[in-house]
């Protein structure tokens, strides 16, 4: 019992881990991605449009790495493939 628990707390915790850099690097690269959007408009303002459908694209990148994580860390919290090791 006591190694399950230990188990689970430790994969408790690698999720927190996972889940907490993805939401930093998400932050991060919006906030690079953000800032170089808006020199480029202040330098060329007649390419905002196609400056913003990149952003966009990009944008849609960077949550579905984030997203990506998550589900990798929720199945790891709810659905533990290290679990049936223990009993055997």
């Amino acid at each position: 019992m006591e190694h399950l628990a230990s188990l689970l707390g430790s994969t408790a915790i690698a999720v927190s881990i996972l889940i907490g850099c993805g939401a930093l690097g998400t932050a991060i690269g919006f906030g690079i991605l953000g800032g170089r959007f808006l020199e480029g408009a202040a330098r060329q303002p007649e390419m905002i449009p196609t400056l913003q459908v990149k952003m966009f694209i990009v944008a849609g990148l960077l949550d579905a790495v984030t997203m990506i994580g998550v589900g990798i860390g929720l199945f790891l919290l709810f659905a533990n493939p290290f679990v049936p090791m223990l009993k055997g």
